[in-house]
């Protein structure tokens, strides 16, 4: 009789053991954070490469130009400069900011800020200087644009390779197609753009416009 209830109990302990691992594996199924081998690993989708910079320009470009970004503008003026701030996101997050603006001396500056993770990795930035070309008549007057594009990668909050464009748009027409002209190498100096965006990023939340940044 003795040997009976032992063997019983021995039975018993073995079957809730099993039904304990049962619960704990259908557990571990229903959670999303271990499933599929992923427990307690966080992604990392941080910019470490320029190959990097290039992929997450791409994929916001790509949602600024199909117009996929939520938005939100701000203007300013100040000593005869007129400009305007448009910050896009992405699910909630600054995702691209373009600060444009334009003086009363024949000169524009537009530049794009691309943001990830709060970072900034990579910076457009063309400035227009327009004057009357020799070319035109009193009646019939031509202009003449001299553009000069910049494009900036940055890793770390540091630019590691910059480039420069230079070209010249007739309102006459004829003109060279600037994406067979060729980026040259420059000095890396990316001070004043990031000392404009940090200004933009204080007065984000601004509504209608206000006087200098």
């Amino acid at each position: 009789m003795k040997n009976i209830l032992t063997v019983l109990s021995l039975i018993m302990i073995i079957s809730c053991k099993k039904e304990d691992a049962k619960a704990i594996k259908k557990k571990q199924s229903e959670d999303p954070a271990i499933n599929n081998n992923t427990s307690l690993i966080t992604r990392d989708d941080s910019i470490k490469t320029i190959d990097d910079i290039k992929k997450e320009y791409a994929s916001i470009n790509s949602m600024l130009i199909s117009k996929k970004l939520d938005s939100t503008q701000f203007s300013y003026n100040c000593d005869e400069r007129e400009g305007e701030v448009t910050l896009y996101y992405k699910d909630k997050k600054l995702a691209a900011v373009k600060d444009f603006y334009a003086e009363h001396s024949h000169f524009s500056s537009s530049t794009l800020y691309f943001i990830k993770n709060e970072q900034v990795f990579f910076i457009f930035n063309d400035e227009t200087v327009w004057n009357f070309d020799d070319s035109g008549t009193p009646e019939k007057p031509e202009t003449k644009d001299d553009i000069k594009e910049k494009r900036i990668y940055i890793l770390d909050h540091k630019p590691v390779q910059c480039f420069e464009k230079n070209y010249s748009v007739s309102s006459k027409g004829n003109n060279k197609n600037p994406q067979t002209i060729s980026n040259k190498e420059t000095k890396c100096d990316i001070a004043e753009l990031m000392k404009k965006y940090q200004l933009i990023v204080k007065n984000k939340d601004r509504k209608g416009g206000i006087n200098c940044l």
